[in-house]
């Protein structure tokens, strides 16, 4: 990264918005320029200080104003600066509306610092490469990140079948019927494998994810075509469904 990544850390609780603090302390890539406890302060400081500062770490319970209000006031503002939530809930709604205000990520509390740091560097990772016109490794690592959350395991053979095959059908623009004749095929010339073997390998690793994933993250994302007590998707409705929902958003929030 060229320059360090200037930080905002709102949160009431100042044991989170120290051991933040602490953990960025001389860090090379990340600087901590200021800790807000409480909503009203915080949203002053983004418009009076909207120069200063490149990231902001927020709570969404925050006092004197929620973190909810401050993200529709900065959407209402155009604020364009990078956003990571770091909250207790985990429900549908909650997700689904930090990614409608603009959030990057939403983290879950309590949260792991070093993976606090690796997501913020994936995402100033992530910006780079768009800069730098590398759109597929951007679109990679949505892909893998959406994934991770369906509980795939990326040692799986099937987890790279599954990966480069929503890759193909996201910049190929195939869907549906081209799966078993387009992307099996190209899958199989890739690994130096079969169609058969890809088809095999990409069914054991969603046998696999639907029993060890988050059932509320695939509920939200197959409820609507599948059972998840009866019956598990297809592999063309996994492919499909999946490649939608990243079609769909130009982030996966986890």
């Amino acid at each position: 990264m060229e320059k360090q990544i200037r930080t905002v850390i709102v949160d009431s609780n100042s044991e989170v918005t120290s051991s933040i603090s602490k953990q960025f302390r001389g860090n090379y890539d990340i600087e901590v320029v200021s800790c807000i406890d409480n909503g009203v302060d915080a949203l002053n400081y983004f418009i009076n200080n909207y120069n200063d500062f490149d990231l902001v770490i927020m709570d969404i319970l925050l006092p004197k104003m929620d973190g909810i209000t401050i993200l529709e006031n900065l959407k209402n503002r155009e604020f364009n600066k990078k956003i990571i939530v770091l909250s207790s809930f985990k429900d549908d709604y909650s997700i689904k509306k930090m990614v409608s205000l603009g959030v990057n990520y939403y983290m879950i509390k309590p949260f792991s610092l070093d993976s606090l740091e690796e997501r913020i560097k994936d995402l100033y990772k992530e910006s780079e490469m768009l800069v730098g016109s590398n759109a597929e490794a951007s679109l990679e690592m949505k892909v893998c990140d959406c994934l991770h959350a369906l509980g795939v395991p990326s040692h799986l053979r099937g987890y790279k079948y599954i990966r480069d095959g929503i890759i193909l059908m996201l910049t190929s623009g195939q869907s549906i019927s081209y799966i078993t004749k387009e992307i099996y095929p190209t899958l199989a010339e890739m690994y130096n494998a079969t169609s058969s073997r890809v088809e095999r390998s990409i069914r054991n690793a969603i046998e696999v994810s639907w029993g060890r994933g988050d059932t509320d993250v695939i509920n939200d994302m197959f409820g609507n075509s599948v059972d998840y007590e009866r019956s598990k998707p297809t592999n063309t409705e996994y492919l499909n469904t999946v490649a939608d929902k990243i079609r769909l958003s130009n982030k996966f929030i986890v």
